[in-house]
Order: C-alpha cells, then sequence, then structure tokens
C-alpha cells in the first residue's frame, strides 16, 4: 500500500534539498529521494572543494608573484594540507549525516535509493511506493559525459570525482575538455607541480564564453606550462598500467599518468519513468514553465531542466518551485540574466548573451572591448592582472544584454554588471554613474566609453 505524504523531491542536491527543506519547515510532509550524498554535486565533488583547490592555487600564484612586487620569495607546493581540508572541513570524508540531520530536523524524512515515477503524484523506491497530496518534484541532477572512444572504457580514468578526493598530485595529467571544469581542475593541478595537457575538440577554450576570454585564459596557461591542443579530437585511448597514451585525430599522441574526461555533462532521465507522467524518456531536460511546473502534480529543478548546469540556478529555481508548492506569490523564472564563472586564474565572470548569441537572436549588437590591465586598478595590480571587460549592447533599446569581467576577482566584480543586465538599465544611466577609484569594477566605465565610441 502506497505511504500517503504531502510532497516527494527524487534528487537532493542544492535544488530538491532547498525546496524539500523549506516545504517541510512549512509544514509539510515530506519526503526526500537520493541515491547518493544529499546535497548532491556540489558540496561533494563540485563548487565548495573544487574552489578550496583554486583558492590554494591562487595563494601559490600570488606567492610566487612576489620577486616582481615585493622581494623574495619560495614555494614549495604541498598537496597535504588542500586534501585534509578538502576531506575535513568540505566533506566530512564524503559523509551526508549532518545534511541528513539538518533535513530531518526540518520535519523531513530521507530516504536513500533510485526514485522513480509511477503516475502522477505517485513515486517509487525499492519496495516503497509513495503518493504525494500536492506532488512530486524532480531534482536528479547530472552525470558527467563520457565519450565513447576507443579503449577508454575499462581504464581507470577520472571523472571530477576522482580529481576532487586524489591524496596526491599526479606528475602527469591529460585532460579532455577545456570548458570550465577541465581547466579549473587542469591549472589546480598544474600549479601543484602536475605536467598538464589539455585537449579541446573544438577550436578555442571556454568556447560557449567569448573569444576574447578564450585568448587570454590559453595565452595564460601556456605561459603556466601547461600544452593545449585545440581542435583536436581524441580517437582512443590506451592504458599500460602506468601511464595514459591519447591518440588525437591531429598530431602526436599525447601522455599522463592521469586522464581527467571533462568534456560535459548530461541528465540521465531514462530510468525515471518519466513517460509515467507524459514526457519524454529520451529528452536532454525536462521543459517546465515559468512556475518550474513540468505536469500535473510535477515540478522540477536543477541541472536537468536545462536552463543552466549550476548550483546557483537550482537554488533560484527552488525558491519559485517551493512558493508554488505552498501557493505563495511569487515572480516568474527568468533567464535573461544568468551568472556563471569559471574559476580560473584570471577568473572569467559572464552573464547573459554572448556577441554571438545575440546576434543569433537578430539583435542589433554593438560591442566593446577593455583591457583589465588598463584601469588604474588593474595597472596597480600588476602581476596577475590579464583579463578583459566586454560589453554586449542592444543597440536598439539602449541596454546589455550580455557582459564579461575576466580578471582578478572576475566573479565578483561581474556584480554590477549582472544588476545591468537583470534590470535592464539604460547604458546612458551606467554612463552616468559615478564608479569608486581606483577599484576593478571601474573599467566598466572604460568598457562605456568604448562602446560609445564604436
Amino acid at each position: 500500500m502506497a505511504e500517503r505524504v504531502d510532497l516527494v523531491v527524487i534528487g537532493m542536491g542544492p535544488g530538491g534539498e532547498e525546496v524539500a527543506g523549506s516545504c517541510a519547515a512549512a509544514g509539510l510532509d515530506v519526503v526526500g529521494i537520493e541515491r547518493s550524498l544529499l546535497g548532491g554535486e556540489c558540496p561533494y565533488w563540485g563548487c565548495v572543494p573544487s574552489k578550496m583547490m583554486t583558492r590554494a592555487t591562487d595563494a601559490l600564484a600570488e606567492a610566487r608573484r612576489v620577486p616582481l612586487l615585493a622581494g623574495d620569495s619560495s614555494v614549495s607546493p604541498d598537496w597535504a594540507p588542500v586534501a585534509r581540508r578538502i576531506r575535513v572541513e568540505a566533506t566530512d570524508t564524503w559523509d551526508d549525516r549532518v545534511a541528513v540531520e539538518r533535513f530531518e530536523g526540518k520535519g523531513g524524512h530521507f530516504v536513500r535509493g533510485e526514485g522513480r515515477l509511477a503516475g502522477p503524484g505517485r513515486v517509487v523506491c525499492g519496495d516503497r511506493e509513495f503518493e504525494a497530496a500536492r506532488g512530486v518534484v524532480v531534482a536528479t541532477g547530472t552525470s558527467p559525459v563520457i565519450p565513447p572512444i576507443e579503449g577508454l572504457a575499462g581504464t581507470p580514468y577520472w571523472t571530477n570525482h576522482h580529481a576532487i578526493e586524489t591524496e596526491s598530485v599526479p606528475e602527469s595529467l591529460v585532460v579532455l575538455g577545456g570548458g570550465a571544469i577541465g581547466l579549473e581542475l587542469a591549472q589546480v593541478f598544474a600549479r601543484f607541480g602536475s605536467r598538464v595537457t589539455v585537449v579541446e575538440a573544438l577550436d578555442r577554450l571556454i568556447a560557449l564564453e567569448e573569444p576574447e576570454a578564450s585568448v587570454v585564459i590559453e595565452a595564460v596557461l601556456t605561459r603556466e606550462g601547461l600544452a593545449v591542443r585545440t581542435a583536436s579530437t581524441a580517437v582512443s585511448v590506451e592504458h599500460d598500467g602506468n601511464l595514459f597514451t591519447v591518440d588525437l585525430d591531429h598530431g602526436d599522441p599525447v601522455r599522463g599518468e592521469k586522464l581527467l574526461v571533462a568534456v560535459g555533462r548530461r541528465a540521465s532521465l531514462g530510468s525515471l519513468g518519466l513517460d509515467t507522467v507524459g514526457l519524454d524518456p529520451g529528452a536532454r531536460a525536462i521543459p517546465v514553465d515559468t512556475h518550474l511546473r513540468a505536469g500535473e502534480k510535477l515540478w522540477s529543478v536543477g541541472d536537468c531542466t536545462g536552463k543552466g548546469a549550476f548550483t546557483h540556478v537550482a537554488m533560484y529555481q527552488a525558491r519559485i518551485a517551493t512558493a508554488d508548492i505552498l501557493g505563495r506569490p511569487h515572480a516568474e523564472a527568468s533567464y535573461h540574466a544568468l551568472p556563471r564563472v569559471t574559476f580560473t586564474d584570471p577568473e572569467v565572470g559572464a552573464v547573459g548573451l554572448t556577441e554571438k548569441q545575440a546576434r543569433e537572436q537578430g539583435i542589433e549588437v554593438r560591442t566593446s572591448t577593455y583591457p583589465m590591465s588598463r584601469s588604474a586598478r588593474g595597472w596597480i595590480h600588476g602581476p596577475g592582472n590579464e583579463g578583459v571587460f566586454k560589453l554586449v549592447e542592444d543597440a536598439a533599446r539602449g541596454v546589455l544584454v550580455g557582459a564579461t569581467a575576466m580578471g582578478p576577482a572576475g566573479g565578483e566584480v561581474l556584480g554590477a554588471l549582472a544588476v545591468a543586465v537583470h534590470a535592464r538599465v539604460p547604458v546612458q544611466t551606467l554612463r552616468d554613474m559615478i564608479y569608486a577609484y581606483p577599484t576593478l569594477h571601474r573599467g566598466i566605465e572604460g568598457a562605456l566609453e568604448e562602446l560609445a565610441a564604436g
């Protein structure tokens, strides 16, 4: 017999946990189902531990810049403090007991296992079945894409999970994928002494961002000693027990002690029982409306909605879905000012549309670029000041539809541009603002001047 509850949440990553916890705290009888760790990818293998890694490498980089700024320095990288901090502070050695207790403390009921839809408002998990009066939230996230490269299957390749959990730095590393995850981890291990080669099938790194940012990051990584192979596809992989050999469609093979596969992530929807609620189990994402509704008694939040595989998107959607479930007033979901950050050094902060995306939408585009080093604070910063501002204006409306802030703390500087894009602040209003001197964000003023001149 089915257990009667108010709400079932399948997938307890950041978005699912937020919906489940908030609804439980509001008095609903909530069941949260998770096959792995409550909290999902972000706190255990994603945002939190990986940024602990980048924090450590930023410290190394700054120490190495001391001779150019303040005297003498000597740096001896040691991975042990990084691994210890990830294990102890971030993940409790990949134990979610605290997170489970937090959810249960709000009144929720946690079930570990595979949840599957069995019709509107119905979920099966193992030998248990739930009937949810309010409905079901699907928040099952994504998993790494493992490409069908000849010889790859069966080898001890890494995903981001292995890279985060490692207790040592490999002598050499091949990274398949020049997107955010691949580049962040590539730079981390290179700065800790690994010989790193990045292989990217497209013709530039971070290809989803502006080409100006791609040029800067490739130059920085190359100068730091990483080998970059763009426009190169892996066609076969061999592992002899010690080394990986990756054959490419162009140029010589590349070799490394470890092979990190970071070519993207994909929602796995085939086993969710979507067909029982009238949805396509073969789809790449679950279609949702502006209230995050996916069907009768059904909501979906997070990566599996295809609106952006970011924790902040999942949390944003979770707030809207929670309000909708509880019958509270709420703004409708909008993604025109979606912010994103690649946490390399320099950081690549971006919001809204790229120039290419804007032109594809038929927007009358006007753009400008302004090197970070030309801003007063960028010049003062000196070593490590590589970066660029880029603005994408809808010239007909006189508002920004996209922007990039790349440089030291680029993700933080992005905040002002994210507000401008989100609120559709007139470009003239942005020009009329007072920008504090000397700050990194004052470079936005320089980019605006270039926009007017263009």
